[in-house]
């Protein structure tokens, strides 16, 4: 028998998906864009374990759900549920920043300035910190923890592929504006 907060979490997890996928078209369509200014691609060879990745771990997260009788935990459920939504935030601050700019692939137009407003601000890569939140957070939801271990020690192996790579295309004038602010966690300065 489905519970009320198992059919709750099959609509935040259809809401997901159905997020993912105009994520998908937005991403291509910015990547046309990028190609029609001249840009360059990288990073194709992990790009498709990164798409089968992420397209795993949304069906992880119901198929441990249902199949494991994984329950809601209440505070902590409501905390990872409020922690999903603060990463929705902060990807969509990063992606708004980037505009057009952004997509899901590593595609590097030479000549334009990096971005350094909005949460670039504070972070290099505050995408990929709304990203580990994700997968830490949306499965214990519902108390899917061990897809919420799995993914997030497979995401870190992944970030770390990908953050190199990235870093690497965007080259000597991202690494000077970028040179004193922290990958992850934003620095508290006094004064």
């Amino acid at each position: 028998m489905v519970t009320v907060t198992q059919t709750l979490f099959l609509g935040f997890m259809a809401l997901l998906i159905a997020e993912r996928l105009l994520e998908l078209v937005l991403s291509k369509r910015n990547a046309a864009r990028a190609f029609a200014r001249g840009g360059v691609e990288t990073g194709q060879g992990h790009y498709r374990f990164m798409v089968v990745f992420h397209t795993l771990f949304l069906f992880a997260c119901v198929a441990e759900v249902f199949a494991l009788h994984r329950p809601f935990w209440g505070a902590w459920s409501v905390a990872a549920l409020v922690g999903a939504v603060v990463a929705q935030g902060l990807r969509y601050w990063a992606i708004g920043t980037l505009g057009d700019r952004w997509n899901s692939r590593i595609i590097v137009v030479p000549g334009l300035a990096p971005v350094t407003g909005g949460p670039y601000r504070f972070l290099r890569h505050p995408n990929y910190v709304a990203v580990v939140l994700e997968l830490l957070c949306v499965p214990l939801i519902h108390g899917a923890w061990v897809t919420a271990v799995v993914f997030t020690v497979g995401n870190a192996v992944l970030l770390f592929v990908r953050i190199r790579a990235e870093e690497a295309a965007l080259g000597a004038m991202y690494s000077e504006a970028f040179a004193d602010r922290p990958r992850f966690i934003p620095e508290v300065r006094r004064g």
